[in-house]
């Protein structure tokens, strides 16, 4: 589990590897590492605007998760649960993926598993609410993580 004081990644000058300590369930540092290869500049522009795109989809995504669960729509549900488990696959953010797994599964009306059937609306309703604070709170941390390492503050 993460700490709620601010880390940073560390510039690896002699080629180690980053530093995830305390966050090693969050980050899955050589998903993460490859996305960091692909910078050219030491401003890191390249990673920052695609963990910022991701930022700013997850929160989007967040909103339509909340009315989806208004409105009771499964269906909506399990189609972006999956939308967010492949983005957040992409860069290596496992706890926010395996979160979004299970909303996937919840909300195609099945157990966390994927694999067995569960015709409770009302169960698969619960369970996802109850993920979503799940996955939130692994955004949270992850976005506690990556903003210093982007140079801003957890107020920016």
């Amino acid at each position: 589990m993460a700490t709620a004081a601010a880390h940073s990644i560390e510039e690896p000058a002699d080629g180690t590897r980053l530093d995830l300590t305390g966050y090693e369930d969050c980050i899955d540092q050589p998903t993460f590492e490859q996305i960091l290869e692909m910078d050219d500049d030491r401003e890191r522009e390249f990673s920052r605007s695609i963990v910022y795109g991701f930022f700013d989809q997850a929160e989007s995504t967040f909103l339509k998760m909340e009315h989806a669960i208004s409105s009771h729509d499964l269906n909506e549900l399990s189609q972006l649960g999956h939308f967010l488990k492949g983005s957040s696959a992409t860069l290596g953010l496992t706890k926010i993926k395996d979160a979004c797994e299970k909303i996937q599964h919840y909300g195609a009306r099945k157990d966390v598993s994927g694999i067995i059937d569960e015709p409770d609306e009302a169960r698969s309703l619960a369970n996802i609410k109850k993920t979503l604070v799940e996955v939130k709170e692994a955004y949270n941390e992850v976005v506690r993580f990556l903003k210093p390492y982007y140079g801003e503050t957890e107020s920016s």
